[in-house]
């Protein structure tokens, strides 16, 4: 089952490189935007000389990396669909980053080879069960140094029941609308649509970071908790 719907989130990927970022930006005001460089301003702010965006995808969250990295500092982008880091390549500031092709349950790294690891809007799709999912963050955790940061970004499930009900109305009525119009993919924001109202809320990815061996996990919540910034070291 688990291993149909990786394959199905990997198609899914395939054909929305494009417009990709598009989308995203129209679905959210231009706010994921803020988001995603909100995270590499918290992820920088680490120092060190190793970063990676992790299911860097279109690779947005990486070049942000990239322009607050210090020249000695490399940054790698990762992710599994390779016409996904296809498009990334494009983007001018794409040769500062070393761009890698893996599945992040099983990262092509060292023990401790980083000291900060970033992921923008990839949580819900790699999140193929609980367990599965308590994986990947482990592997996240054995790539990071000890005192190594992990800054994750991804939607979440508002606390206020009246603005859960807003969310997942809008979620329907524009999120599927908007992105196949946009995309020319319906499967894949078809999916998008079914995983969002799903996900977790900002204290259950929380405690699932810490099952997977991260400490000292906090979280902001923006956009009346729709959103969550999770930070989450490795002592």
């Amino acid at each position: 089952m688990t291993d149909k719907k990786g394959g199905f989130v990997e198609k899914v990927f395939s054909q929305v490189p494009a417009t990709y970022e598009l989308v995203n930006h129209v679905l959210t005001l231009g706010l994921d935007i803020l988001w995603r460089r909100r995270a590499a301003r918290i992820a920088a702010a680490a120092g060190g000389s190793q970063w990676a965006d992790m299911c860097t995808g279109t690779g947005e969250t990486a070049v942000y990396l990239r322009r607050l990295a210090p020249k000695t500092t490399t940054v790698y982008g990762v992710d599994f669909s390779e016409p996904m880091l296809a498009e990334a390549k494009k983007k001018p500031e794409a040769d500062g980053i070393n761009f890698v092709v893996s599945d992040i349950k099983s990262l092509p790294f060292d023990d401790a080879s980083f000291d900060v690891l970033t992921m923008s809007f990839a949580t819900r799709n790699i999140n193929l069960s609980r367990g599965i999912l308590v994986e990947s963050f482990a592997e996240y955790c054995r790539v990071l140094k000890p005192g190594g940061r992990f800054v994750n970004v991804e939607t979440s499930r508002p606390p206020f029941r009246p603005v859960r009900k807003f969310f997942d109305l809008y979620i329907k009525l524009f999120v599927k609308a908007l992105g196949s119009r946009i995309s020319g993919s319906t499967t894949a924001y078809r999916y998008l649509a079914t995983t969002i109202p799903r996900f977790y809320t900002a204290e259950e990815l929380a405690e699932i970071l810490r099952e997977a061996g991260f400490e000292k996990v906090t979280f902001t919540r923006h956009l009346f908790g729709a959103v969550a910034i999770h930070q989450a070291f490795k002592l």
